[in-house]
């Protein structure tokens, strides 16, 4: 789904995504937007315009996160790293700053996608962390014996680290990794996913015990 209310720019996208194989819906608004969320499950990746008349992008990024685990590109003018920052904060897999080819948004919806299939059967072994519970097989989360609602780049971000107990591991590497990016990439991404996963897999994020920043190297997973 494109949400764009530059009818032109959005016509353009919709035919070159089109060509490339993509089958694209567009939405003219933010309440568009979100009212095809409602109505139809079948959305594989959104692609979001910050800004939109009524009910922002930013907003609109916050209610489809709240409700689904969709990946979520914003398309953005201001390239300012506050404007990216809130909207990697209220979870979006990725940015995209415009005008772009669309040949670089079809290859960063493959990443996104990329990211969200599931794990080969038997790739890794379930994992447990004092009373957080990883089964990479079955794609879950819990702690407490609850739930968690990951997104596929905070599931893979999670695996990585708990992949690699004691590592430090760098904001690059995490880039290469887990978004797939075989270039430099935006280091806001990282630290922005991380402060999303910290909020749901530590008792306390303000002092986490599990996700370590180690400072100007990255990020550390430790073994409670």
């Amino acid at each position: 789904m494109l949400v764009e209310d530059d009818n032109a720019l959005a016509e353009a996208l919709a035919l070159a995504l089109g060509g490339l194989g993509h089958d694209v819906r567009v939405a003219a608004s933010g309440e568009q937007a979100l009212g095809l969320m409602s109505d139809d499950a079948a959305t594989d990746v959104v692609l979001l315009d910050v800004m939109l008349p009524g009910i922002d992008g930013f907003e609109v990024c916050r209610r489809i996160r709240a409700a689904s685990t969709v990946p979520l590109i914003l398309l953005t003018a201001r390239g300012d790293p506050v404007d990216v920052v809130v909207g990697l904060e209220h979870g979006a897999d990725d940015y995209v700053v415009k005008p772009t080819e669309p040949r670089v948004l079809d290859a960063r919806m493959k990443a996104v996608l990329r990211r969200s299939a599931p794990s080969p059967a038997g790739s890794r072994p379930g994992m447990r962390f004092g009373s957080l519970e990883i089964d990479p097989l079955a794609m879950t989360v819990t702690r407490n014996g609850e739930e968690l609602q990951l997104t596929a780049t905070e599931l893979r971000l999670l695996l990585e680290f708990a992949d690699h107990p004691g590592q430090v591991l760098s904001r690059q590497v995490l880039l290469k990794q887990v978004w797939d990016y075989g270039y430099v990439g935006d280091s806001r991404m990282v630290d922005a996913a991380v402060a999303r996963l910290r909020a749901k897999i530590e008792e306390d994020p303000a002092h986490p015990v599990l996700l370590r920043t180690v400072r100007g190297l990255g990020y550390r997973w430790e073994r409670p």
